[in-house]
């Protein structure tokens, strides 16, 4: 099997690398280190994952992958800008980086313990941290610059 059809996702639980088979996504897995359970069932998802207050922990926080978070909100005009970019950085960096999109209207908890001030805001986690802020509307080539350094 070659690497291409593989993605490379991360134990939640110590840490561990672990490479994936494309065709076994979705189904059980386990770390090869520590025998936990991966989590596998987002990560060829090519569309942006929709994260509210509730399911933030998990879809982002434990996530295996690392994750782009859009803060927006439906009446935002930059933000409705920015929308298509991550339809296609979700579509393009597929089982690579996770795409979330979190409507801070809606889900103001999250949003205020980020302090998100301005939107869009576009947050990256690696390992349950935040590690980057991308503040209004930039260009594609931007925001994939700033994630390309967390690709696993």
């Amino acid at each position: 099997m070659s690497r291409k059809d593989t993605r490379t996702i991360r134990c939640t639980k110590c840490g561990a690398r672990n490479r994936v088979p494309m065709d076994k996504a979705g189904a059980y897995a386990k770390c090869g280190k520590c025998s936990s359970p991966l989590d596998t069932s987002d990560i060829l998802n090519d569309k942006p994952v929709i994260v509210t207050d509730e399911s933030f922990g998990t879809k982002v926080l434990k996530s295996p992958i690392p994750v782009l978070l859009d803060c927006w909100a439906p009446w935002c005009g930059p933000c409705r800008m920015i929308g298509p970019v991550m339809e296609e950085l979700a579509k393009e960096y597929s089982g690579k980086i996770r795409v979330c999109k979190l409507n801070v209207d809606e889900n103001q908890a999250t949003a205020s313990s980020f302090q998100i001030s301005s939107i869009p805001s576009m947050l990256i986690f690696d390992k349950g941290e935040l590690k980057d802020t991308i503040v209004g509307a930039v260009p594609k080539q931007q925001i994939a610059g700033r994630i390309s350094s967390f690709i696993l």
